[in-house]
């Protein structure tokens, strides 16, 4: 139980990266090369890494097919961020698409 923990948290790591690149994306830069070295970026990128490592020290206890289900709750986590922090729209077609998500991860899982 601790690794799949682990494996989601390297999951919800992964998805503050992708929200802080496409919250770095929104800004304008005098050079081309300064949107790729600013903080933002350089978190970002940093914290993929960690979560790269995360997710293999999370599989020596969470069995290779489990790992892209578990990868699936990126997309929620993504769409959660994106509405709380990006203030994106979540519409009904997106939660629909979420909870089979959800519930597929919760089958799979629990079976």
């Amino acid at each position: 139980m601790r690794d799949y923990i682990l494996f989601l948290l390297s999951v919800f790591i992964s998805s503050i990266s992708q929200i802080a690149l496409k919250k770095s994306s929104k800004n304008q830069y005098q050079k081309w090369w300064m949107e790729y070295i600013n903080p933002l970026v350089i978190f970002a990128y940093g914290i993929f890494f960690l979560s790269t490592l995360l997710t293999m020290y999370a599989y020596k206890g969470v069995p290779l097919s489990i790992g892209p289900i578990l990868e699936g709750s990126g997309y929620i986590f993504v769409s959660i961020m994106g509405y709380i922090i990006l203030h994106e729209k979540v519409g009904k077609r997106k939660k629909i698409g979420l909870f089979f998500i959800l519930a597929g991860i919760l089958i799979t899982c629990t079976v």
